[in-house]
């Protein structure tokens, strides 16, 4: 079945893309779980819209409460000061990327991650300080010997977030991308060869009307699993009524 635009016309009228892609996470995950990962492997999902920023109000307000029973003891102990920190030499206003997290992440059974699906957003490519986390992230998983499967059938967004990750590896001369090609999957896995690293990449170009295609998911140097995106793509429409 054809790979349809969530980000234009009806779809994106009708359906929200944040919806679909949270969904297609989930997919992802229980046909991970349901028997295409070897025993002693489990899949999970990950997912965050943006920044998520807290304040401890209460435990602000339990901390003045502990230092005011410090500072006036019934048992005739020694008052303890609260110690004030100095001023910051400096103060400065920053833009900090909140990043938009679609993923569907594998562990091994001694919980440690082994690999990582991300479905790209709109927010990961619309500016330069997301398109720079993004990849850095994607590095930093590939780093820790993490494969990673990029997946992105963003629209409203022209720039490649394969091909930036390419340039952050100073390797985007080594494997050329055509400058048209804005859709795409790809997997990734790092392997060390000789004392030196090398990297493993699995592009494939998708298109609107066509089936996207199957890649390969390593969860280890010798071990990989099909990630059958045109069959998870599928069944996340179907599931959301989507036609």
């Amino acid at each position: 079945m054809p790979l349809r635009d969530h980000f234009h016309g009806a779809l994106r009228d009708d359906f929200e893309w944040e919806s679909f892609h949270s969904a297609w996470a989930n997919t992802v995950v229980r046909r991970l779980n349901a028997g295409q990962l070897p025993p002693h492997y489990r899949a999970a999902p990950h997912v965050r819209l943006g920044a998520f920023v807290e304040v401890d109000v209460a435990t602000y307000e339990r901390e003045q409460q502990a230092g005011a029973q410090s500072a006036v003891s019934g048992n005739g102990g020694v008052a303890v000061a609260l110690w004030a920190p100095p001023r910051p030499a400096h103060t400065l206003t920053v833009d900090l990327p909140a990043q938009d997290v679609f993923e569907a992440r594998v562990y091994d059974d001694r919980r440690r991650l082994v690999a990582a699906v991300e479905f790209v957003s709109p927010a990961n490519k619309d500016r330069a300080e997301h398109r720079r986390a993004f990849v850095a992230k994607c590095a930093a998983y590939l780093e820790q010997n993490v494969s990673v499967v990029v997946v992105d059938i963003v629209t409203e967004r022209r720039d490649n977030l394969h091909v930036a990750l390419l340039e952050f590896l100073e390797q985007a001369d080594a494997a050329p991308w055509p400058a048209d090609q804005n859709l795409y999957a790809a997997a990734y896995r790092s392997a060390k060869v000789n004392d030196a690293w090398r990297l493993e990449v699995w592009p494939e170009p998708l298109a609107l009307g066509r089936p996207l295609r199957t890649l390969p998911l390593w969860l280890a140097s010798d071990l990989a699993v099909p990630l059958e995106l045109e069959a998870s793509y599928e069944e996340t429409c179907n599931v959301l009524l989507i036609p």
